[in-house]
């Protein structure tokens, strides 16, 4: 059953297990503040007082669960959870508990503005593309994610190394996929063209190691965002990438390393800052024990990210 509900919420063994520690105390905390209330109201039907206790459970439980999950480091999870389930039910709308870094100002350029949105009559999905250098771990936690999604899609793989592990794993799930060229895409249109033919609206960087150029950036305001393996602005910038990173990260001795999700800019890891997550560096660590564990949170956080701005954007597409 864990394993199952490890696939189904895409975390780990320790999260699957604070996960469910905060379902029971919000669950229990949801039945003892409801009979709290019910105490107080003199209510002589039995049908009557079951309706109004099923109600009070209803509305209470959503705010215990994630009351309990800021206590247990869960809200993400929480927060995306909920929202999730009241969009299915119809009681708020996809964009209810977003992140709260995407700000208002930015929500028109989702209009008509955006390249690729299409109108609100026929409402498809956000097109992502994933942009990789590499094995493609966090791509394909992303296209997993967005499988059954009637919010997103992933549309297209861009990586610029053949032979990475992403192109396969494009293939593997029906996903077009483009090599592209160096010279091209600094000093042509940055593969602009290629994005509006596949009516790209959002691009999530998953371990793509070329500074995006000006004509994406331009292109895509706000729209492009990247993980970066550290607690940024620490160990960011040119280079610094993979165990590299974990590598700066041990020999500085520091105690807590993490991932930053951002904006991406025309600058090296310098966006601004939409999440950091952190863990502990252990003492008998290397650069690969600390890799997994920074693996881990990507795995965890990223894709729970990407919806919550590419739900943004679907909102607004359909305005």
């Amino acid at each position: 059953m864990f394993k199952r509900l490890q696939q189904k919420w895409k975390v780990g063994p320790l999260q699957i297990v604070l996960i469910l520690i905060c379902f029971a105390i919000g669950g229990s905390l949801t039945g003892w503040l409801a009979k709290k209330v019910m105490n107080q109201v003199a209510i002589e039907q039995d049908w009557l007082w079951a309706i109004i206790y099923i109600i009070l459970i209803t509305v209470i439980w959503p705010f215990a669960v994630i009351i309990t999950s800021i206590f247990f480091g869960q809200f993400r999870f929480f927060s995306g959870y909920v929202r999730r389930l009241g969009v299915r039910i119809g009681v708020v709308r996809s964009s209810a508990f977003g992140v709260k870094s995407l700000e208002s100002r930015d929500a028109p350029l989702a209009g008509k503005q955006a390249i690729g949105i299409r109108t609100a009559d026929s409402r498809p999905p956000i097109r992502i593309a994933i942009f990789a250098s590499g094995a493609g771990s966090n791509a394909l936690k992303i296209i997993d994610h967005f499988r059954n999604s009637p919010v997103a899609a992933v549309a297209l793989a861009v990586c610029n190394k053949p032979g990475a592990g992403v192109l396969k794993i494009a293939q593997e799930n029906g996903i077009p996929a483009i090599i592209i060229d160096k010279e091209k895409f600094f000093r042509g249109d940055g593969y602009l063209e290629q994005l509006r033919q596949k009516e790209i609206d959002f691009i999530v960087l998953a371990g793509f190691l070329w500074k995006i150029p000006a004509a994406l950036l331009s292109a895509y305001p706000r729209r492009i965002i990247n993980v970066h393996p550290a607690l940024l602005p620490n160990y960011g910038g040119k280079g610094m990438y993979g165990n590299y990173v974990h590598e700066a990260v041990l020999n500085a001795g520091d105690k807590e390393s993490g991932i930053t999700i951002h904006y991406v800019d025309e600058h090296y890891d310098n966006g601004d800052i939409i999440l950091q997550v952190k863990c502990p560096v252990l003492e008998n660590d290397s650069a690969e024990t600390l890799a997994h564990r920074i693996h881990a949170l990507e795995h965890a956080n990223y894709p729970v990210i990407v919806e919550e701005l590419v739900s943004r954007l679907y909102d607004w597409s359909k305005k």
